[in-house]
């Protein structure tokens, strides 16, 4: 990728717009709005908005109604719902031993601007494209953050070899601490075959007792059996050059994970999703429920 990535920015503007508008929350992200500039904010809004005829045909409404409609349908269900789920299991991770947390594919994730006190003595390395990773500095800078100094940047493609060796070229990484690693919004991305080397360099990496997370489409999703705002999700992130390639079934995730050493420890449906994270918001706002995003599943597994 030569330029930043448009759905790591639309993702960011699904948080923040998540944020900024619920006093009950899924997930509040505080800092999301920071990863946007104004200039990119607008654009986003004015495009989801003038959009709805795409997401939604029969809608009638005002343009920030239609805009609330296709970010608590389209856009967050996903973004929200991860995250969730994965800060849960990093504390869950911490508590147990954990000490360094790689986030592969970071983009504009803020966790490490925002680390509760807890995560104050794990190492944090952040991975991704040197073009997101700069961009998001610079955004940083602007906002005169001070970057922690448990904060590691990897400016590497993760889909390749490459990006093991710069890892562990850096002087803070130990190949023999127990280590939480997230994957979010990635899996999608990836073929099969890029996927599976991504497990077993991960498995050839992280020492017994670590952990990864991440969230994967099923088997139905790029099929007639998959949701229509899958098919939507899918066709919208070609249009920005980042085509969706594979889906799972749980036996296929199952056995790439055990092959490898990996022991899925969690593993939630959209369904299971939505009632573990989703009700209190849903309970809070009637008018606009939300729902975990068709065919996706996460999963938490541990090296064995």
């Amino acid at each position: 990728m030569e330029q930043k990535s448009v759905t790591a920015l639309v993702s960011t503007f699904s948080r923040a717009y998540h944020a900024e508008n619920n006093e009950v929350k899924i997930f509040d992200d505080s800092m999301a709005r920071l990863f946007l500039s104004e200039e990119e904010y607008g654009q986003i809004s004015k495009n989801m908005a003038e959009g709805i005829g795409f997401f939604n045909p029969s809608f009638k409404g005002t343009p920030d109604e239609a805009l609330r409609w296709v970010v608590d349908n389209q856009l967050s269900p996903s973004p929200l719902g991860r995250a969730a789920f994965t800060e849960k299991a990093l504390y869950a991770a911490v508590s147990s031993g954990a000490r360094q947390y790689l986030i592969l594919g970071a983009g504009y994730d803020s966790f490490a601007y925002r680390q509760p006190a807890w995560a104050k003595e794990i190492q944090i390395f952040e991975i991704d494209h040197p073009a997101t990773a700069k961009d998001k500095r610079a955004k940083l800078e602007k906002a005169k953050l001070t970057i922690p100094d448990n904060v590691q940047y990897i400016t590497a493609d993760f889909m390749k070899q490459e990006w093991q060796t710069a890892l562990t070229q850096n002087i803070k990484f130990n190949k023999n601490q127990i280590s939480f690693c997230s994957i979010l919004g990635v899996v999608y991305y990836l073929s099969v075959q890029t996927f599976v080397d991504l497990i077993s360099g991960l498995s050839a990496l992280l020492p017994v007792g670590s952990s990864i997370v991440f969230d994967y489409p099923d088997e139905n999703t790029y099929t007639d059996k998959g949701g229509e705002r899958a098919k939507k999700q899918a066709m919208l992130a070609a249009t920005a050059n980042e085509k969706m390639l594979a889906g799972y079934s749980y036996e296929d995730m199952e056995n790439v994970l055990s092959s490898h050493g990996f022991l899925i420890y969690e593993h939630l449906t959209p369904g299971e999703v939505t009632g573990q994270y989703f009700e209190a918001y849903n309970h809070a706002n009637p008018l606009h429920p939300m729902t975990a995003f068709d065919n996706v599943n996460y999963c938490l597994a541990v090296r064995k």
